[in-house]
């Protein structure tokens, strides 16, 4: 066996029984790009000599995809399959966990009609607005990880040729996850979520106001958190009591705003690639808690439909930190997919905030929930905002400032 091999072999493992978890007798929806089929039945073959009752593998083909959006009329994107809603919700209702491994070409959707793409989001959001609801309150086990391809390499790595760029992106993706050659990846992502764990511990002693951001790129921003806010990172635990990673790679801790505090300017560190659009050099202004300005260089159209998914979608739903010296950071890469680059820089989010980052949070219903200041929407987008040179003042409830990241990194004890 090549140390590829080795190393694919571990990745598989570590998703499934450190990822979601996976629980002797439990199913597993699995949610993998055709492409990656080799990945996927390595995933299925984890999960079941793991204890899996059983595996349902569901492709997903992004060339298809596009297909589908340049040449299916209007009324098939406002009509979302019945049966495809169902499977989902019927499956986080019985309890399965889920495993989302994405691997898509950051552009693959560049050019296409905006309206089709707007009205398919909304008919899938609505459909499945069970399954989004648990996966957000974490009453179910999942998790996101990913995959090298051809198209994404070339993307982070223009000057390599095909073959080059899918394994120098293979090695980034490894490294990212902790698995290298002189490290044990278990032992590597207990450490990590220590680390993390006393991040979000010192944040909740605090108990912080609002938070103040500044740099030099044009970031002036204050951000109000909810009362009874927690700070969140690492490993967390299901309705089920199970611990699991949401993502892998993560460096982040995150809470929840308050979606009514919002003031200033935020300044994109990072572009953003949604939905296969990239979105490039754009800020967003809020007042109130609402944006009321947005701009950018290119995808503006794209960043105007996330705003615009809903009402909450142009409020903030999670506040997250980290260290502009993270790892993924060091590797000094723009991965042009956010499960990778939000993990290289704090970001927040605009739309629905997590219910488990306020006290008692996850028993609360979406009217409770917006009554204190949280944040109910379809969306969920992770912009990035994380400088070399950015500093962010927390304000205690007294009104005492105390310095929390210093130059990019974090500063606290």
């Amino acid at each position: 066996m090549t140390c590829f091999e080795e190393k694919l072999r571990t990745y598989a493992s570590l998703i499934v029984r450190f990822g979601v978890n996976i629980q002797k007798g439990q199913e597993m929806v699995l949610r993998c790009p055709a492409e990656a089929y080799q990945f996927g039945r390595m995933l299925t073959e984890e999960a079941y000599k793991a204890g899996a009752k059983e595996v349902i593998v569901q492709w997903r083909d992004s060339v298809e995809r596009r297909l589908w959006y340049d040449h299916a009329p209007m009324e098939v994107m406002e009509n979302f399959p019945e049966w495809k809603a169902a499977s989902l919700n019927n499956y986080a209702q019985s309890g399965a966990a889920f495993v989302t491994v994405v691997s898509d070409d950051p552009e693959i959707f560049k050019g296409v009609d905006d309206a089709k793409m707007r009205a398919a989001s909304k008919a899938s959001n609505e459909a499945c607005k069970y399954f989004y609801k648990r996966m957000m309150a974490s009453e179910i086990q999942w998790n996101v990880a990913a995959v090298s391809n051809e198209a994404w390499a070339l993307k982070v790595f223009p000057e390599l040729d095909a073959v080059q760029a899918v394994e120098k992106l293979w090695d980034a993706i490894f490294r990212a996850v902790h698995i290298t050659d002189d490290t044990d990846a278990v032992k590597a992502w207990e450490q990590l979520d220590e680390t993390l764990s006393h991040r979000c511990h010192v944040l909740n002693q605090y108990a912080f106001d609002r938070l103040i951001y500044k740099n030099s790129l044009g970031t002036d921003f204050t951000v109000g958190l909810v009362q009874n806010h927690i700070w969140e990172g690492g490993s967390e635990f299901s309705g089920s009591g199970v611990r699991f990673f949401a993502n892998m790679p993560t460096e982040e801790i995150f809470t929840m705003p308050d979606c009514r505090r919002a003031e200033g300017t935020l300044k994109a560190s990072m572009p953003l690639c949604y939905d296969g659009t990239l979105i490039h050099d754009f800020s967003i202004t809020f007042h109130e808690g609402k944006v009321t300005e947005f701009s950018a260089a290119e995808g503006q159209e794209v960043l105007q439909r996330i705003i615009e998914t809903d009402e909450g979608a142009g409020r903030l739903g999670e506040v997250a930190l980290v260290p502009y010296h993270s790892p993924i950071s060091q590797m000094g890469l723009l991965f042009y997919e956010t499960l990778f680059d939000e993990n290289a820089s704090c970001h927040f989010a605009l739309g629905a905030s997590y219910p488990t980052t306020v006290k008692d949070g996850a028993s609360m219903n979406s009217e409770q929930l917006t009554q204190i200041g949280g944040n109910d929407s379809a969306a969920h987008v992770d912009f990035m905002v994380g400088t070399q040179d950015l500093e962010i003042t927390g304000i205690t409830k007294d009104g005492k400032e105390v310095a929390v990241f210093k130059n990019g990194d974090w500063c606290l004890d």
